[in-house]
């Protein structure tokens, strides 16, 4: 073979890696986000009609339960969605009791499997936050007897045992590297917990709401909005949004015991759509801020200051409107979806069939300004057979800067665009979008869908290449 065949050769095989490192990436996204399944309500669809929808419909692939409900366990049956069951707070005094245990793991996990996909059980909810001594007592050896009963099972490997808790479990969290566990919880109870997730290799899950601890002066910190920042003077590591901070705060008390190496599960975390008048920030434009970029931001790799370059695996709260939830409006009204299945707001969670996987618009359309991309101003002669994705003339800059930050979150290549970069000139914001979003376009197959970025995008036969910026 000469030279120039075993370029090509080499060439085409480079390629087809960068294609499927970024499958793997787009998979991986799609993979770490799951949603929490209440059923505190009396309109609920039935469960198989639930399943069949978060399959079809949407990217979720995982779902936790707060309890073991029979008829939706089998609802999920060889639909291939990961399953987490709870054993709820008031059966984890029997849960002690060996045969208790065992029966409960036949009942509730082998009756099920492997037609359903169990892949975790917890044990109880925010139990050490609970103040109930009984409870909280129980809780580790709980954990320990259930693992026990799935050794015996050999479902051990499979299924993990956890337990989420609320950040009420912090005696400090603020700045967060003087995050700290509750005296007294630290030692009895969560170091012998800490000890058994990393001798079972489970997470340490945690129920973070930035919704409840934010104020007006706060907010645009709570939802991942643009805002100054808060420096911790201990670290001088600047943060830009609250769930950094609180999930930094939690790192800093685990490293306190020793257990920085556990990984961290987001077991709960979401932002109502409504709620009383006194309540600051709710509305669905707050939640559909929230909740969409709290997918790009936990999938991007990025990480926190103090844990930086990761994932975190992260389930939402909640998948529906719960009518028959107590306390405030806002408890009844964290859900994704309504009863009848229609989206509260759009968090880029449906299919693309549904046009609804790129970051949604709900700013007014604007006039052209600054970022119009270089597209008719200097276009190269047109490549037969081959289109490309640019923004629609007079896009909204907010909604096309969304989309720079959805692409490159996915981890695709955006360094042509960065400072030093041959596409980084001209420095707008349409010009950015232009490249980034062909970039997605291109790397996802060239379908009409792939180009919708809410409407903003549109598909043309012109190569918008220029110099020395290659499309």
């Amino acid at each position: 073979m000469d030279k120039a065949s075993t370029d090509i050769v080499f060439a085409s095989m480079v390629s087809k890696i960068l294609l499927i490192l970024a499958s793997t990436i787009l998979q991986g996204v799609e993979g770490a986000i799951g949603v929490n399944y209440g059923t505190v309500a009396n309109n609920l669809p039935p469960p198989a009609q639930v399943a069949h929808f978060l399959l079809e419909s949407t990217t979720i692939n995982r779902v936790r339960l707060f309890d073991a409900n029979p008829d939706i366990l089998q609802a999920f049956a060889h639909t291939g969605i990961e399953v987490t069951i709870t054993v709820p707070n008031d059966q984890i005094p029997h849960l002690t009791n060996l045969s208790f245990a065992q029966q409960w793991v036949k009942t509730n996990v082998e009756s099920y499997i492997p037609a359903t996909d169990l892949v975790r059980v917890l044990v109880g909810n925010e139990v050490v936050s609970s103040a109930n001594k009984q409870l909280i007592v129980s809780l580790v050896p709980a954990m320990q007897t259930l693992h026990s009963a799935l050794v015996a099972a050999s479902l051990e490997r499979s299924i993990k045992v956890s337990t989420p808790h609320s950040l009420g479990i912090l005696s400090s969290s603020s700045p967060p590297s003087t995050g700290k566990f509750r005296q007294g919880y630290d030692t009895h109870v969560l170091k012998p917990l800490l000890t058994f997730l990393r001798a079972t290799n489970a997470p340490f899950m945690v129920n973070p709401y930035p919704f409840f601890g934010c104020s007006s002066d706060t907010l645009d910190y709570a939802l991942f909005r643009p805002n100054p920042g808060v420096l911790d003077e201990n670290t001088k590591l600047l943060y830009t949004n609250m769930l950094d901070a609180q999930l930094d705060a939690v790192f800093s008390a685990l490293k306190l015991l020793g257990f920085d190496d556990i990984e961290i599960v987001i077991a709960e975390t979401g932002w109502p759509s409504e709620g009383d008048s006194s309540q600051v920030g709710v509305s669905p434009d707050s939640a559909a801020d929230y909740n969409a970029n709290l997918v790009r931001h936990v999938m991007s790799g990025n990480g926190t200051p103090l844990m930086p370059n990761r994932t975190f695996e992260t389930y939402i709260f909640a998948l529906f409107n719960e009518n028959l939830k107590p306390g405030p409006t806002c408890e009844r009204n964290f859900g994704l979806f309504r009863p009848d299945m229609t989206p509260v707001y759009d968090v880029g969670i449906l299919r693309p069939t549904a046009r609804s996987s790129i970051p949604t618009n709900r700013g007014p359309d604007a006039s052209p300004g600054p970022g119009t991309p270089p597209i008719s101003s200097s276009p190269l002669p047109r490549e037969k057979g081959k289109q490309w994705c640019v923004p629609k003339a007079g896009a909204d800059p907010d909604a096309l800067q969304r989309n720079i930050d959805y692409v490159c979150g996915l981890g695709l290549s955006c360094g042509p665009i960065q400072e030093g970069g041959p596409c980084f000139m001209p420095n707008t914001v349409g010009a950015h979008a232009a490249y980034s979003m062909n970039l997605f376009y291109q790397v996802m197959g060239r379908h009409d869908y792939d180009c919708d970025f809410d409407q903003t995008g549109s598909i043309t036969d012109v190569d918008p290449s220029y110099g020395g910026c290659v499309y």
